[in-house]
């Protein structure tokens, strides 16, 4: 379904440029914002690297790079020259496997650390006899400080060493200099003394801000694994073993050793293990895991399954067509994931701002800590100067977009959406006009045969004439005369020369008669006249047919009507639309009249009819320059240029590959309703995503100055440096935690 490009192997053809590789690598130590400006930066600087994005929510990289100029051992050592940890690509078991790791880590962490920072805490508030002496708090905040906390130091380090700085920079900055002071006054009082001062620690507060870091980091690390649960629950739908059938006999076999071309079995109450065809037996499947469909479907011999569905009743025998990780699921998984690690362009402002905000907030510190010097005591200047560092770390800038676009884009998923980046889920809801195809699309592309005219021979003659040239057609009108001919029980032959027309129709040479078949356009263009079929034609478009003419040896000898049904929920669907502030145009290669009358019965007003294939792009561009933002919903091989022109363009699952690939969002059901279901939960995903962005920024305005001590010469009062920590542990949290909202989403 979606398929990697590759480049045409053939010597004998010259190669201007490699088609760029794109990969997913995974990065360890990234904590904020600015880790993720660095490391696309340094990806970008790479030789031959065409794109990269990187989630902070994800840890992944996107890679898009030309493989003739660079590798994977390129852009690892482009990410690990900044100061981070490039991991081989990985699945999502092995990455949920790191993950816990990385929580039992942090967890460990958090209690020693939590319990040390309590017996400092008791020390230094309740004033008991051992604890409270400045050596013993010494002491304890040793561990706390230097190796509890040595990962905010090499993160200093590493950031230092590149000539940038990140949020460890903060947070070892500020700790240092309330654990710093603190040593000193505890060593040597009598420099306090001898200044007129009273000698003051704040082990607790540097111990606190560690501990409660630590502790945002591990609420921050258990959201974000919720954040992929949509990927995990869609792994999780796959058996691990699967029924082999060699020489007769059924043989349980490990997943990883089922090959193409396998036959296997399978029993009511089982799973399917890979993508195939039914060799025999019949069986009754829920694909709702993958498509959202709630009702089964009836498989037999001959029709396809797909890996992680469930067969609910019946017993069947099929060939596995598709395995690893060219099966459906493996290939919406990996969908998910690269559109999980782009970013929507309102993300491109958090970067600009993340770029340069640890800069500036080191000098703001630096301003605060020297003001204070003037204009108050060196303890009060100390602590302002820390507020400032710490309640500042842009962790949850970091957060705001990429949290709800993995967890919108893994939701989509489990309701059969397939968007494909962040910036197609921001465009989706900004469209004001949506643009549909007709056949295949709106109606079910399985019409059907409803009238024969033909005066100068018998039906059944005209009939067998336009099936035999339609046998090697893969149009949906083609293929109906043909399903209808041989329900009929008619001899075909054998067409030669068949020429497919786009929008047009077919030709053909049949029993050494030059034959045509398609619209009256066709007819035309090759001088021929079939006028006395126009009353006919019209009273057929009138009534939603479409006139298919016939000519043999360039004359009109007959007529053929063809109906494609309305799809059951496209009226109720496109009044949601409707409903959602959207114009509804319907975009059709048929006659105006036949199109008119499909618009009726589906409630549309706007119809653009007998356009040709290659027009449909300009179609749409005409909508956008008009200063619509245009949508195409689509299908066909004939839609791909117009799903590429359109601001976002949209396919059916059940259509083409051509169509999918062009498309921005695949419905993997050929289901209106799930039209509704990708504008509203673009739309639900960008507000949840502007909210995040507005309480991140909001939270770092109002904060800084607080910390800074703005409101001292007014209020007296000052932001305790474990209050700023608590604040900014809580906001990556609050950030993340509303994100998962998203995960309530209904269809």
């Amino acid at each position: 379904m979606y398929r990697r490009r590759e480049e045409n192997a053939m010597s004998a053809e010259p190669r201007v440029e490699h088609e760029p590789t794109t990969t997913v690598v995974g990065i360890r130590g990234m904590h904020c914002a600015g880790c993720v400006g660095k490391v696309e930066r340094a990806l970008l600087a790479t030789p031959g690297v065409v794109r990269a994005s990187v989630s902070l929510a994800s840890e992944d990289a996107l890679i898009a790079y030309r493989s003739d100029q660079t590798g994977l051992a390129a852009l690892s050592s482009a990410i690990q020259s900044v100061g981070f940890e490039a991991l081989e690509q990985h699945d999502q078991a092995s990455q949920d496997q790191q993950q816990q790791a990385e929580q039992a880590e942090l967890k460990r962490r958090l209690g020693l650390s939590a319990g040390l920072t309590s017996l400092i805490m008791l020390g230094s508030m309740l004033s008991l006899p051992l604890l409270s002496h400045p050596l013993v708090l010494l002491l304890l905040t040793t561990p706390v400080q230097f190796w509890l906390g040595r990962q905010f130091y090499s993160g200093a380090w590493n950031a230092a060493r590149h000539g940038t700085s990140d949020m460890n920079t903060l947070i070892a900055v500020g700790t240092s200099a309330a654990y710093g002071y603190s040593a000193v006054a505890a060593l040597a009082p009598g420099l306090f003394v001898a200044a007129g001062q009273t000698p003051q620690v704040y082990f607790e507060t540097a111990a606190m801000i560690i501990s409660l870091i630590l502790l945002g980091r591990f609420l921050e690390a258990r959201a974000k694994g919720r954040a992929a649960d949509a990927i995990r629950g869609l792994l999780d739908l796959q058996p691990q073993t699967a029924r082999l059938v060699r020489h007769g006999r059924e043989v349980e076999v490990p997943l990883a050793e089922i090959r193409v071309g396998d036959h296997i079995a399978v029993r009511p109450g089982e799973q399917i293990p890979v993508d195939g065809r039914i060799l025999s037996g019949t069986g009754v499947i829920d694909e709702s895991m993958l498509t959202g469909e709630s009702l089964p479907v009836d498989r037999r011999a001959g029709q396809p399954v797909v890996g992680a569905t469930l067969n609910k009743t019946g017993a069947f025998t099929f060939e596995a067509t598709h395995v690893g990780q060219d099966t459906r699921l493996a290939q919406i998984v990996r969908l998910v994931r690269h559109a999980q690690t782009t970013k929507a362009p309102i993300q491109r402002l958090a970067d600009t701002i993340a770029a340069y905000f640890v800069p500036s907030v080191i000098g703001l510190a630096g301003l605060t800590l020297v003001v204070w010097l003037v204009w108050g005591p060196l303890s009060l200047a100390v602590m302002n100067f820390v507020a400032v560092l710490i309640i500042a770390c842009p962790c949850a800038l970091g957060l705001a977009t990429p949290t709800a676009i993995m967890v919108g884009t893994g939701r989509g998923a489990q309701h059969g959406v397939l968007i494909k980046s962040g910036e197609a889920l921001e465009r989706a809801q900004g469209l004001t006009t949506l643009v549909f195809d007709k056949t295949g699309t709106l109606t079910t592309g399985q019409p059907e045969v409803t009238d024969v005219i033909a005066p100068d021979m018998a039906e059944t003659e005209l009939l067998r004439v336009a099936a035999s040239l339609e046998r090697t057609s893969e149009h949906p009108l083609g293929q109906a005369i043909v399903r209808h001919a041989q329900a009929r029980r008619l001899s075909l032959t054998k067409a030669q020369a068949f020429t497919a027309l786009p929008g047009q129709g077919v030709s053909g040479r049949l029993e050494n008669r030059a034959v045509l078949l398609g619209t009256q356009r066709l007819l035309h263009e090759r001088a021929v006249d079939a006028g006395r079929f126009q009353a006919d034609a019209q009273r057929l478009a009138e009534s939603g047919k479409t006139p298919l003419f016939v000519a043999i040896d360039d004359r009109a000898v007959g007529l053929i009507g063809v109906a494609d049904r309305l799809r059951p929920e496209a009226a109720a669907s496109l009044a949601q639309l409707r409903r959602l502030g959207l114009d509804i145009v319907m975009l059709s290669g048929d006659r105006q009249p036949t199109a008119e009358a499909i618009a009726r019965q589906a409630g549309i007003d706007r119809v653009v009819a007998e356009v040709l294939p290659q027009d449909k792009a300009a179609e749409i561009a005409r909508l956008q320059a008009d200063g619509h933002v245009v949508g195409m919903v689509g299908d066909g091989i004939n839609d791909a240029p117009a799903l590429v022109q359109a601001d976002v363009g949209i396919a059916l699952g059940t259509g083409t590959d051509v169509a999918m690939d062009a498309a921005d969002i695949t419905l993997v059901r050929a289901d209106l309703g799930s039209v509704v279901t990708a504008l509203r939960l673009s739309g639900r995903t960008m507000r949840l995503i502007k909210q995040n962005l507005f309480w991140a920024f909001a939270y770092n305005v109002a904060g800084i100055p607080i910390a800074a001590g703005v409101l001292y010469p007014f209020f007296q009062v000052l932001l305790n440096p474990m209050l700023a920590a608590l604040a900014m542990a809580l906001s990556s949290v609050s950030v993340v935690s509303n994100s998962l909202r998203l995960r309530r989403f209904g269809a």
